[in-house]
């Protein structure tokens, strides 16, 4: 057992591409993801190995294909409906593992693809496509002096690129497969960059173009929920949308995007307003290339001129798809959407208000907590399909699910406060009964109205990692 500790203590201290040791962080406690690779060299070139077959997303890694396989079906064997609790747990993690085969499926049909591509382009008796883009594929000799020096190029525009595809797609796991996609085509294609544009517009080019491919092989399309287990106790005219890959963004890595001019286009990547939960989801509802429009004009202030470049429009075009996509824009979002824009830190008076809800859960003290909900309350739990409006309606399922005494008791909790999409939020940690673990259960994100909670939209644990959370904790290190 020493043997393998050891061993797994020496694996994550080296690079995974290379095989250097890792720099020691000088901030051991501060959040974030552990380095998995020495420089973006060895990221960029991982990727490059897993996309042709290799690696960890091509079934080499701690878990195979087949044995996601079998999991899953283990685990929609012991789906029990009852109780609530219990069931909304399992099937959180059910999901967790089927987005996990989703992203491996992906990979593999993508490179097989791309071999096909090859392959054709090898029987061709010419030597490149007549239509072939600025990602074109390179075949001369590559050095480890030209992939670090692609790699310092581009690395200043990383987060942001991340950011781009995060708006494009409203979800952070497709945004981290996109983003590895932008620059794997910008690196084939970097012969064909002259600088007649800035390196940031070319990358955005690519990055935007990557997006509306995937969304042109993925279409999806919001949808209303389906009945509440609770009839909702306030007025409402229709089920909310339902966005079912909506997933949180860590305002932690926002702090990665330089934005020394408040004007510029690094502050505009970074805008927290335009991060905001709802404005994410509002953007889904919008076809592909309305989003892309909307995204490169309005926030990140591209100019017509620029923006019609970037998707091959004309001028014309775009100002016509903005129009259209404006007016979309402003049905979906809510009629008070301007009485509550978002600092950057959360409030004083904000932060009291989560303090007493997280004490509440930590006793079980249900009637506390639903004295700091605000009597229209929503609560969403994207991808699950259950959904509560009302303080009456969420009664129901929050006094059970604290009640020692009930059978749908769900444990002991423990939070921590964190930020996403610029808004306050809490992660949350489960100590079932009969254990002695705290496991990562839930990622809370919260809207504040006059000194109580007006919304919650409660996401799946598995992005604990990226926002420099343990997935477990003892109940001696809470």
């Amino acid at each position: 057992m020493a043997e393998e500790e050891a061993g797994g203590l020496d694996a994550e201290s080296t690079c995974r591409s290379c095989g250097k040791a890792l720099a020691v962080r000088a901030e051991p406690g501060r959040p974030g993801r552990s380095a998995r690779y020495c420089s973006a060299a060895c990221r960029q070139k991982a990727y490059r190995a897993r996309r042709s077959g290799g690696g960890e997303a091509a079934g080499g890694g701690a878990r195979s294909v087949p044995e996601l396989i079998a999991d899953i079906g283990r685990r929609v064997e012991r789906l029990n409906p009852r109780p609530p609790q219990p069931f909304y747990a399992d099937v959180s993690a059910l999901s967790s593992v089927v987005s996990r085969l989703h992203r491996l499926a992906r990979v593999a049909r993508d490179a097989e693809a791309e071999a096909a591509e090859a392959t054709e382009a090898a029987e061709n008796v010419t030597p490149a496509r007549v239509t072939e883009s600025v990602t074109q594929s390179v075949t001369e000799p590559v050095t480890e002096s030209d992939e670090v020096a692609f790699a310092e190029a581009v690395e200043p525009f990383r987060r942001e690129l991340h950011v781009h595809c995060y708006r494009m797609s409203g979800s952070y796991d497709d945004a981290e497969d996109l983003l590895q996609e932008t620059l794997l085509r910008a690196w084939r294609g970097r012969t064909g960059f002259r600088g007649r544009a800035a390196l940031r517009t070319w990358l955005y080019r690519i990055a935007t173009n990557v997006c509306l491919d995937f969304l042109r092989r993925h279409p999806r399309t919001p949808r209303p929920y389906g009945p509440s287990p609770a009839e909702p106790s306030v007025p409402m005219e229709q089920p909310p949308s339902m966005v079912a890959w909506l997933q949180p963004y860590p305002d932690e890595l926002l702090a990665e995007i330089p934005a020394d001019d408040p004007q510029g286009p690094d502050a505009a990547a970074v805008s927290r307003e335009t991060l905001e939960l709802v404005f994410l989801a509002a953007l889904q509802h919008l076809p592909p290339r309305q989003r892309a429009v909307l995204i490169l004009r309005d926030v990140l202030g591209r100019t017509a001129a620029d923006t019609a470049g970037m998707l091959d429009m004309g001028v014309a075009a775009v100002n016509s798809a903005l129009q259209r996509a404006r007016a979309t824009l402003r049905e979906r979002m809510p009629g008070r959407r301007m009485d509550w824009s978002r600092p950057e830190q959360t409030s004083a008076g904000e932060r009291a208000v989560l303090d007493r809800y997280m004490d509440a859960a930590q006793r079980a003290d249900s009637a506390a907590m639903l004295e700091l909900l605000a009597e229209d309350v929503l609560l969403t739990m994207p991808p699950n399909p259950l959904w509560f409006a009302g303080r009456t309606a969420l009664s129901g399922f929050v006094g059970p699910a604290l009640d020692p005494a009930s059978p749908s008791f769900a444990g002991r909790w423990h939070h921590r406060h964190i930020r996403a999409n610029g808004m306050p939020a809490t992660a949350g940690w489960l100590q079932r009964p009969g254990t002695t673990v705290y496991r990562a259960q839930v990622i809370d994100v919260f809207r504040i109205r006059d000194g109580r909670i007006a919304e919650i939209t409660s996401f799946e644990p598995h992005l604990f990692p990226a926002f420099g959370l343990p997935l477990t904790m003892s109940g001696a290190h809470r």
